[in-house]
């Protein structure tokens, strides 16, 4: 079989072998033969954490409902379910989830172990809405995971990174369905956060600043309000010196806004609005890598500053800068853990050998203010500065030790970042 590729082209998988079951059976009975194996979801990763030097089992068609509990307020799914459908069928039944992505097109298994997160002050990463799950083993055998049972072993399985074994079903916490409003605002100056940063951030149940770093501002500042009644939605003609857009923007510049959620105001469900992009249109800017490093809130505004004075050599790079907050959680491997947490994103240009020069620049600066990288992007760091950072890896080591005593479900990602090989 052809060497296949992931979402955005620039990472090939070593793995020429790919398993798509469709039961649990035929799961355990893969992983059992197999001496070397990873799970792969919709390959939004950019980086190898998800290759394999043996095989590939694909959850794609692991992607059904199994159980909707009303009464405990509880959904559980397969592992290669992706967000926009399970969006659309609790949307449909009157629920819905507390967060969600930038992107509906990603598998909740996927963005769940490696800490994938949307924007929000009080809104914890997608992982946190994880209630139980239901992981195969290297043994073949089937071991659940629930925040009921009130070990440690819950909080190091959930963002697992791929580690434990193979993620066959998740019980998720839902909420009541509602309605959000989005906004986009121009020209925000970066000064602005200084003083306001909290004003900004707490002005809405999501928001997210974007920047092409051209200059010392924002260009647009997303705000996307929670609607709690059926009251016309008021919209500030101007919001901390940003003003208010007279069009709907994409957050690339020069890009049309077709496939971009509705904007301008308009009330609409939670999974149309809460996402930057259309389920049924190409995200983002296409063609392009990531990187995205998490610092601890009180820090952010420094942390801005400290890129803001290496832009030049970042803006002929990028798309886009986003910057997003998101609440502190207790998953071990989360970049969130036990902090509550301003993410700077970076969507690049699809040139790698210049993307790489200017990473460790990046995260020089970064450093003084203890940047986590997010697992599935791309980053430069070296294993023993990013170890320090998670406090808790040395349990996760003994814990995928534990599970995966042979290391089937290691690859050079986990050996170099997590086993210390």
């Amino acid at each position: 079989m052809q060497k296949h590729q992931n979402w955005a082209r620039n990472y090939t998988y070593n793995v020429t072998e790919i398993h798509t079951p469709e039961t649990l059976e035929q799961v355990q009975e893969i992983v059992v033969r197999s001496t070397r194996i990873k799970p792969l979801g919709t390959r939004h990763s950019f980086n190898g954490i998800a290759d394999s030097n043996g095989v590939h089992l694909s959850l794609q068609k692991l992607n059904r409902l199994i159980d909707f509990d009303l009464k405990r307020n509880k959904v559980t799914v397969e592992g290669g379910v992706r967000y926009g459908d399970l969006c659309t069928y609790l949307n449909n039944h009157g629920y819905a989830l507390h967060n969600l992505a930038s992107l509906p097109h990603i598998s909740v298994a996927g963005a769940c172990a490696t800490g994938t997160h949307g924007s929000g002050d009080r809104n914890g990463s997608l992982a946190t809405a994880v209630h139980s799950m239901e992981i195969v083993t290297a043994d073949g055998n089937v071991v659940t995971f629930s925040r009921d049972l009130q070990n440690d072993e819950f909080a190091g399985a959930v963002v697992s990174l791929g580690g434990i074994g193979i993620v066959t079903k998740i019980t998720l916490d839902v909420v009541s369905s509602f309605n959000v409003s989005q906004s986009v605002y121009e020209n925000l100056p970066l000064v602005q956060l200084k003083d306001h940063f909290d004003d900004i951030f707490s002005s809405a149940y999501s928001v997210s600043l974007f920047t092409d770093w051209k200059d010392e501002s924002f260009n647009q500042l997303w705000v996307k309000q929670k609607l709690t009644n059926s009251a016309p939605v008021q919209t500030e003609p101007s919001l901390f010196g940003a003003t208010l857009a007279s069009t709907s923007k994409h957050p690339v510049p020069g890009l049309g806004s077709e496939n971009c959620s509705e904007q301008m105001g308009i009330p609409g469900p939670w999974h149309e609005r809460l996402p930057h992009f259309r389920m049924d249109f190409t995200p983002s800017a296409g063609d392009e890598l990531q990187s995205e490093y998490l610092v601890p809130r009180q820090y952010a505004y420094d942390a801005l500053t400290a890129i803001q004075g290496i832009r030049t050599s970042i803006s002929p790079l990028l798309h886009i800068c986003e910057i997003r907050s998101v609440a502190a959680d207790e998953l071990w491997m989360s970049p969130c853990y036990m902090q509550d947490s301003v993410a700077i994103h970076f969507t690049w240009k699809a040139d790698w050998p210049s993307v790489q020069q200017v990473l460790p620049v990046i995260e020089q600066r970064l450093q003084p203010y203890h940047a986590r990288p997010h697992w599935g992007k791309l980053f430069a760091m070296n294993p023993e500065r990013l170890q320090q950072l998670f406090v808790k890896l040395p349990d996760f080591r003994q814990m995928v030790s534990r599970y995966d005593p042979q290391g089937k479900f290691r690859n050079s990602f986990l050996d170099r970042y997590i086993m210390g090989c």
